[in-house]
């Protein structure tokens, strides 16, 4: 199966080029391959969610694309530089690419007001301006206001969805191009998730923010991401615009993420044991063991059956469009 070049990441802000992380076996065993070949761009202003069950590798992806991991194989570009793992340059990096973590509790030093905790990466970074005229704008982006009312506050004192808007206004502070969101809003009260998913909105339309929103939660990509970029396994299996991939999903795994949202048509697909040991990936598709269409024939009455258990469907790179890599999907 030929497959076309996600977004190009030649010209993207933030991009992976055939990245490979693998992490040493204990006792001899196998590396375990977290990551296992990806191509992945985001460009300005965009919102790229990264989606997968626990265990797939997108966030060891996250890690790896904030610098904090280097890459076995492949590298990173940020604005069309290589991304250095060492010295002053990744201290440079990580200003212009924040994190946003998932709990905001355990992100925040019980003992720090918020104001120090905000102000912390102006310290680290040294920066030279009025340090209180930058967190009292940063709290107000993230809508804390008035921001002098919350300097002196301590993490205990806040609700939880006020201590996400800290850790945002902490990363905001130091004026980023790109946020990279950790399951964002997982620790959060479902009234408090859409008001924290409407800030990442708007300031992706106020700042130009890019972001990379890592979720296991389809849902949450409907509704603020651009594109969505399906991980199983260590590889990109789906990516494409977000309406596209979410209401014609092509690969089964995708398919059976859906399913299981509150209001998807028809009975949810349950799918049959764990992911795979990355330290032994399976021949041929690599999901092709718990795939529900391979288990009802679909596949074979396709004529993609061996194909499905023995070859390879191939890395996914490259633009804009919807693509899968998938022989059924394929074959359709």
């Amino acid at each position: 199966m030929t497959l076309s070049p996600g977004t190009d990441t030649t010209t993207a802000l933030l991009g992976a080029h055939g990245v490979h992380v693998a992490f040493p076996g204990r006792h001899g065993a196998p590396d375990a391959r977290a990551v296992d070949g990806v191509d992945l761009g985001i460009r300005p202003g965009e919102i790229v969610a990264l989606v997968g069950e626990s265990g797939c590798g997108k966030t060891t992806l996250a890690r790896t694309l904030l610098g904090l991991v280097a890459p076995t194989k492949g590298g990173v570009t940020f604005d069309g530089r290589p991304l250095a793992y060492s010295g002053r340059s990744l201290k440079a990096y990580r200003k212009r690419v924040q994190l946003v973590l998932q709990d905001p509790s355990g992100s925040l030093n019980p003992r720090h007001t918020v104001y120090d905790a905000v102000a912390e990466g102006l310290r680290i970074h040294g920066h030279r301006g009025d340090e209180q005229a930058a967190v009292a704008e940063a709290l107000a982006r993230a809508g804390l206001r008035p921001p002098e009312r919350f300097f002196l506050r301590r993490p205990h004192e806040l609700s939880g969805g006020q201590r996400q808007r800290v850790v945002i206004a902490g990363a905001l502070v130091l004026e980023p191009e790109l946020l990279v969101a950790d399951e964002p809003v997982a620790s959060l009260d479902a009234s408090v998730r859409g008001e924290i998913l409407g800030l990442l909105l708007r300031l992706r339309d106020e700042l130009g923010l890019a972001a990379l929103v890592v979720t296991h939660d389809l849902g949450l990509a409907w509704n603020i991401a651009d594109r969505v970029a399906v991980m199983y396994l260590g590889r990109i299996v789906e990516t494409g615009p977000v309406e596209q991939v979410l209401t014609a999903p092509r690969h089964p795994y995708t398919q059976a993420l859906l399913s299981v949202l509150p209001d998807a048509p028809g009975d949810p697909v349950v799918l049959t044991g764990e992911p795979p040991d990355p330290s032994r990936i399976p021949s041929g598709c690599r999901f092709h063991a718990r795939c529900q269409v391979l288990a009802g024939g679909e596949a074979e009455r396709a004529g993609v059956a061996q194909a499905c258990r023995t070859r390879d469907p191939g890395i996914l790179t490259g633009d804009d469009t919807a693509q899968v890599a998938c022989h059924w999907a394929a074959a359709r």
